[in-house]
């Protein structure tokens, strides 16, 4: 009898220490399809999760957008309906101004530079204020830098005047087109290949990948290396789903994070750098341009309209430009 109870006992112990211990399995949201640096990246995120967690944490990633579109996605994962997503900041910033920083023209001087500002205390103050909204960014990664591209170079603020430019609907990207004398085309990315082979508009904007994957390199000539807009993603988590965790949870999780994030940005560096070799192959001329001051200048009006509608991101622009 004493045998039996002892074994019963002891079940009972393990089920309640194997209940204590078990598992968590969280959703994890990704636009990107296979093949793209940052599903590559989400998936290394879930293995190195695991491993870093000893599986008290398990990530299931959707890649493609199959849990929803990034606005919906984003919400859900803000309230905690879904635990993490890989988000683009430019959708954030009507939801934390912060976060708006990053959709400023000509604000950061090249890609590492954004990263530095990022990982510096303008970073730290968007993240506070990203996860004061239910959505706390555990790593940035690469999402490239938005160039021209035309049927003529573009080296100057000059060269935009009188160009019909396609931006993506935006006031601030509008704008920047306007400051420089060209003339804004908002419209659907779907309508760019056949707007640039017609004439309807001048030139547009993108990064290399893009510009090669959608073919948008066969109707124009010319790609001008402005990186007028540096826009970047970060792997996030819900911010109530982060704080319930212990701290070596969370130190685990972030690790693995900014881990992936590494790893993305490697895998992003190497998909540019082939896509800007292939489209020179098809006879696309790239120029580079020695000297950006010229652009910023042109943005000064850009600035004092935000910044007069925005009077506390003051400070926030201001460390960014101050950055080394």
């Amino acid at each position: 009898m004493f045998k039996k109870r002892s074994l019963v006992l002891i079940g009972a112990l393990m089920c309640l220490s194997f209940n204590a211990y078990s598992a968590e399995t969280w959703r994890a949201w990704n636009i990107h399809n296979e093949g793209h640096p940052n599903t590559a990246a989400m998936d290394k995120f879930a293995e190195l999760v695991s491993t870093a967690t000893k599986d008290e944490i398990k990530l299931e990633v959707f890649h493609g957008g199959v849990l929803g579109n990034q606005p919906d996605a984003l919400e859900q994962v803000r309230i905690g309906a879904i635990e993490i997503g890989n988000f683009n900041l430019g959708p954030i910033g009507p939801m934390v101004k912060e976060a708006n920083l990053v959709s400023l023209p000509f604000i950061f001087k090249s890609v590492p530079h954004m990263f530095r500002v990022l990982e510096g205390e303008a970073g730290d103050i968007m993240a506070k204020a990203m996860a004061e909204a239910g959505v706390l960014p555990l790593a940035w990664v690469d999402a490239g830098a938005r160039s021209f591209y035309s049927q003529k170079p573009i080296n100057t603020p000059a060269d935009v005047e009188g160009l019909k430019i396609r931006v993506m609907n935006n006031d601030l990207y509008t704008s920047m087109i306007s400051a420089m004398g060209g003339n804004p085309s908002p419209m659907a990315f779907a309508e760019v290949q056949q707007a640039l082979k017609t004439g309807v508009v001048d030139g547009a904007e993108n990064n290399f990948p893009s510009f090669k994957n959608v073919g948008h390199y066969e109707v124009t000539t010319h790609y001008s290396l402005s990186e007028h807009l540096i826009i970047p993603e970060c792997i996030c988590v819900n911010t109530a789903k982060f704080e319930a965790l212990s701290p070596e949870l969370q130190e685990a999780l972030r690790g693995a994070a900014e881990e992936a994030a590494l790893y993305q940005r490697e895998l992003w560096a190497v998909q540019s750098d082939e896509a800007r070799k292939e489209v020179e192959a098809a006879g696309i001329e790239v120029n580079e341009i020695a000297d950006k001051g010229p652009f910023q200048a042109a943005m000064e009006s850009v600035y004092e309209e935000y910044l007069a509608a925005n009077p506390d991101m003051a400070k926030l622009v201001e460390m960014a430009k101050s950055t080394e």
